[in-house]
């Protein structure tokens, strides 16, 4: 069995491979037939193009302000998810439903009222309405929600009786308990805003706001095949999130299960 899995292991990870040896290849190698898996040369003249000529820093940095704005998002529904979890209200059943009933509507359905509602405010061709849309989500205040049922309630209590305020409560035991489900939504959420493509394309105007997805689609629009330059396109958009998921794999496994305890 440990055999089966080794072997399947390597060829679910060839492509990620080839696209890593592709990417350092010089130009005419990239082109042999049969094709060489090593480069017999290591070149980053595709990297090096890509943030001189073809202004992959201003994509890069995009990129980053955008994670970094809805990265806001996770306080926000951390506090969602505390309030369905811990506090009854009228309507809370109802509320909560509404909330998850939007995750089956389409993001396609929902683009054009957002990009009239962002353009009413001035937000279009921003960083800001690039990340706006994806500040809040509804799965992610559901798994916050899932998480918190499983904090004690005596412990709260026990808090408030103390004389901690709410927003006491919330900050300095909620948080630390919720360690492992902020690491599940801060993974998320980077993927999310490193992989958008189809709301930054149809926001931004100018292309000094695009992000990395956006640019790398444009590398298909050369008159000429450059093997290495798109797969050194292709790498910086994966290698980071390979790196994040591999550095909160242990966390991401905990807050899924833990969010499926109660």
């Amino acid at each position: 069995m440990a055999i089966l899995l080794a072997v399947g292991a390597l060829l679910t990870s060839f492509p990620f491979v080839w696209m890593l040896t592709t990417s350092v290849k010089p130009l005419g190698e990239s082109r042999q037939y049969p094709p060489r898996v090593l480069p017999s040369e290591v070149s980053l003249a595709s990297y090096q193009r890509l943030f001189e000529d073809l202004d992959f820093g201003r994509y890069l940095f995009n990129t980053i302000i955008v994670v970094l704005i809805s990265f806001a998002g996770l306080l926000l529904m951390a506090m969602a998810g505390y309030g369905f979890a811990k506090f009854r209200f009228p309507g809370r059943g109802m509320l909560f439903a509404l909330v998850l009933a939007t995750m089956m509507i389409p993001l396609q359905v929902t683009m054009i009222p957002t990009y009239l509602l962002l353009n009413e405010a001035g937000l279009t061709n921003t960083l800001v309405g690039i990340a706006l849309p994806a500040l809040v989500s509804a799965f992610s205040v559901f798994l916050f929600r899932q998480f918190m049922l499983t904090i004690p309630d005596e412990l709260l209590e026990a808090a408030r009786l103390d004389g901690a305020g709410e927003t006491r409560v919330f900050a300095s035991i909620v948080l630390p308990l919720s360690r492992p489900i902020l690491a599940v939504q801060a993974v998320l959420t980077f993927i999310a805003g490193w992989n958008s493509f189809l709301w930054p394309l149809i926001v931004a105007n100018d292309e000094e706001k695009y992000t990395l997805a956006v640019g790398l689609s444009l590398l298909n629009q050369q008159l000429s095949v450059n093997p290495p330059l798109q797969m050194a396109g292709a790498s910086l958009m994966v290698v980071p999130i390979v790196i994040i998921f591999v550095v909160f794999s242990r966390h991401i496994v905990r807050g899924f299960t833990m969010s499926g305890m109660k």
